[in-house]
């Protein structure tokens, strides 16, 4: 996992370029110097040391589970048993690893982790917290909780 290097501070020009490619990661170099008032040059710069320092962490595309047949999405949180707790890193990776998991997030709190999941169907979520979470010797406890709409800040709705 990196970290990030916060020994350089941001300033205002960083602070745009990371507001409006949390808008639109595929803005063009030339569009988003623009947006900053700067260099196309400078701006290829700027943004390549924010990916090195670790500030972007990635360009990735944000894909609709329910187009690969997953539209049954579920938060499940996990509490693993208390002579677990020295091996949590390595549990949260084994989840991360699974198909159905979009986001792991270790959490504070009665729980341990919260983990994202998309499944094509009831049964087999069910299937994934039996199998996967249920049947792990490190997990005391689970509870799901469905989601039927996210909604995501910055978007706007068609309705």
């Amino acid at each position: 996992m990196r970290k990030t290097d916060n020994s350089v501070p941001l300033d205002e020009v960083d602070r745009i370029l990371l507001d409006e490619l949390a808008r639109d990661g595929r803005m063009t170099n030339n569009a988003l110097a623009a947006a900053a008032g700067i260099a196309p040059s400078t701006c290829l710069g700027r943004v390549r040391a924010l990916v090195e320092r670790g500030v972007i962490r990635g360009f990735h595309a944000d894909i609709d589970p329910t187009a690969l047949g997953r539209s049954l999405q579920a938060m499940i949180s996990v509490r693993v048993q208390a002579n677990a707790r020295p091996h949590l890193a390595e549990f949260g990776e084994q989840l991360a690893a699974l198909d159905e998991v979009l986001n792991v997030y270790f959490i504070a709190g009665a729980d341990d982790y919260l983990i994202h999941v998309a499944t094509a169907d009831t049964e087999e979520l069910r299937l994934f917290v039996l199998e996967h979470l249920s049947a792990h010797p490190a997990v005391a406890r689970t509870e799901t909780i469905l989601i039927f709409e996210h909604v995501r800040p910055g978007t706007r709705s068609l309705r």
